[in-house]
């Protein structure tokens, strides 16, 4: 177990809390996180650059001009890939960039990304996270708090009104515990968990 101080909104320590070994403190391998970011990375790409080929591109339906004594070279088509406004040879076409990974590495992965941010102190834990209003202004008081300037908020389900609050601010991101992710948390320099999405995190990571 590891033990960190737990704090509220104001950055004031009321107590402390206990994060399971399993989840908060593994060895980081870098080449799993590297494996689930280019996951993640690749199932983002829509791929859909295309090209039409030499069948695909209209027209070509005479020949060009007859096959002897013009002095020019053989032309069957005007489709053909060697002529402007012809076919694309092995041109791109949609596809899909994704490929799976092991549920298991991915919850692995995940539990090394957070052990990651606590072992370079970058990972701090709050009791609660209440805003009454969706206020901007609020927000970037609250982080200035905690001389954050970039940061992943994770609430145990939607918190409205820090969400809204937080959208705007560049360098903040505020996910819900079913939201957490690698890149997310690669991606921010400092991580921060609310008491209750803790708890959500180490029943889903140990199960």
């Amino acid at each position: 177990m590891s033990t960190v101080d737990l704090v509220n909104i104001s950055n004031e320590k009321v107590g402390e809390i206990e994060l399971n070994a399993s989840v908060f403190d593994l060895k980081v391998k870098e080449h799993l996180l590297h494996d689930i970011v280019r996951m993640q990375r690749a199932a983002k790409r829509t791929g859909n650059a295309c090209t039409k080929t030499r069948v695909e591109v209209r027209g070509g339906g005479a020949k060009p001009w007859r096959q002897k004594g013009t002095g020019r070279a053989r032309a069957g088509t005007n489709n053909s890939p060697i002529w402007r406004g012809g076919g694309v040879t092995f041109g791109p076409k949609p596809r899909d960039y994704s490929f799976k990974v092991n549920r298991k590495v991915k919850k692995q992965a995940l539990a090394m990304a957070m052990s990651a941010r606590l072992q370079e102190g970058n990972l701090v834990v709050i009791d609660d996270f209440v805003m009454d209003t969706i206020k901007t202004k609020d927000f970037v008081n609250i982080m200035k708090g905690f001389e954050f300037e970039n940061c992943l908020i994770i609430t145990d389900g939607a918190n409205e009104n820090v969400n809204k609050s937080a959208r705007n601010v560049n360098g903040f991101k505020v996910l819900p515990t079913e939201g957490l992710n690698v890149y997310d948390i690669l991606l921010h320099k400092k991580l921060i968990l609310l008491k209750p999405a803790v708890e959500t995190l180490e029943k889903r990571l140990m199960a």
